[in-house]
C-alpha cells in the first residue's frame, strides 16, 4: 500500500454523519483504516471545508467529527470509540497542553472535543485538566500519567515555528534558557520526567496557520491562512515537519517566490537526527490526507 493515502471529502463527510459518537472512516475503495505501516510514523491530515464559521471561527461539531475520524485513521481501529480508548485508560491522570496565545490559540473547541473524548474513555474528571503557563503549579499535570499535546502552527520569532515540539517549553521554569542557536535543543525538553514517555497524542491545529511575521510575539491577519486542517500524531517531529512543509509551501504562494523562515525551523530536524525523538523524513512518514484537497500543500 501506498505511504500516501487519501478519501475524498464526499466519503469523509459520509462517515462523519454515520454516527454521533464519530465516524466509521472509509479509505479509498472503502475499506477500514489498515494498522500503521511498520518503520514509519503515521501522520494524519484531515480538513474540512465546514469546520470554521462565517466569522473565521471553528465550529465545534465539525471539529468533533475531524477530531473523531482522525484518531481512527490514526490508530486503525474500526471505530472512534475504539481508537480513543487506546489513548487514555480509566485511572490516567492527563493533561492537555494546549497554547493560549491571545491571537492564535488552541481553540476551545479542540480543547473541547478532546476532553470529551478522554472523559468518556474513562478519565475521571477530577485526573483531567487543560493548561499552558501554569503547568509547573498545576497539581494534575504535576502528577499526570498522560499528556495530550495540542498547538496551532505559527511563524515564530525564536523558533521559526511555534511547534509541538516546542509547545512543551513551559514545563520549565525560565523558558528563554532554550532559545539560543534558533531553538535547536528543544527537543530535550521531552526527556524531562514530567513529560518522558507520557505523550499519547500530538494534534497540531492548522484551521487558521500563521505563515510570516516579525519580532516577537508579532501577529497580522494578513499573514494568516485559512487552511481548515488539524494534523494528528503519535510522533511529534512527524506532525511538525508536515506542517512545517505546509507553512512553507503557503509562503511560496503567497510570496511567489521561495522565501525562508528567518530564523530557520531547525529544531524540527534537530529532533530527529540529535535527539530521535521522531522522524522528519518525508520518506519515513506515512501521510494519510482525508477530506478537502484543494491547495494542500503536502
Amino acid at each position: 500500500m501506498s505511504a500516501h493515502r487519501s478519501i475524498s471529502r464526499r466519503q469523509f463527510m459520509k462517515s462523519a454523519s454515520a454516527a454521533a459518537f464519530g465516524s466509521t472512516l472509509l479509505l479509498r475503495g472503502g475499506t477500514a483504516a489498515a494498522p500503521p505501516q511498520a518503520g514509519k510514523s503515521r501522520v494524519v491530515l484531515i480538513r474540512d471545508l465546514n469546520v470554521l464559521d462565517e466569522n473565521g471561527q471553528p465550529k465545534a461539531a465539525a471539529v468533533q467529527e475531524m477530531l473523531d475520524a482522525g484518531i481512527t485513521a490514526l490508530t486503525g481501529k474500526p471505530d472512534a470509540p475504539a481508537a480513543w480508548k487506546t489513548l487514555v485508560h480509566p485511572g490516567d491522570v492527563t493533561g492537555l497542553k494546549n497554547n493560549r496565545w491571545p491571537y492564535l490559540r488552541t481553540t476551545p473547541e479542540v480543547e473541547g472535543g478532546l476532553k470529551k473524548r478522554i472523559l468518556e474513555a474513562g478519565v475521571k474528571e477530577a485526573d483531567f485538566a487543560v493548561d499552558d503557563l501554569g503547568v509547573l503549579k498545576n497539581p494534575v499535570f504535576l502528577r499526570s500519567t498522560a499528556l495530550i499535546n495540542a498547538r496551532p502552527m505559527r511563524s515564530h520569532h525564536w523558533a521559526g515555528v511555534g511547534s509541538l515540539i516546542k509547545n512543551y517549553i513551559m514545563f520549565i521554569p525560565d523558558p528563554s534558557v532554550i532559545h539560543p542557536d534558533s531553538c535547536a535543543d528543544l527537543a530535550s525538553l521531552w526527556d524531562l520526567p514530567l513529560i518522558k514517555g507520557k505523550t499519547r497524542l500530538n494534534v497540531l491545529v492548522m484551521f487558521t496557520p500563521q505563515f510570516h511575521s516579525f519580532g516577537p510575539h508579532s501577529f497580522n491577519p494578513k499573514y494568516v491562512w485559512k487552511y481548515h486542517g488539524l494534523i494528528l500524531a503519535f510522533d511529534p517531529v512527524a506532525a511538525d515537519a508536515t506542517g512545517l512543509r505546509i507553512i512553507e509551501a503557503i509562503r511560496r504562494e503567497y510570496f511567489g517566490d521561495d522565501r525562508p523562515l528567518n530564523p530557520p525551523a531547525k529544531h524540527i530536524t534537530v529532533a530527529d537526527t540529535k535527539y530521535h525523538l521522531g522522524t522528519s523524513d518525508p520518506q519515513k512518514i506515512e501521510l494519510i490526507k482525508i477530506g478537502y484537497d484543494k491547495d494542500i500543500f503536502v
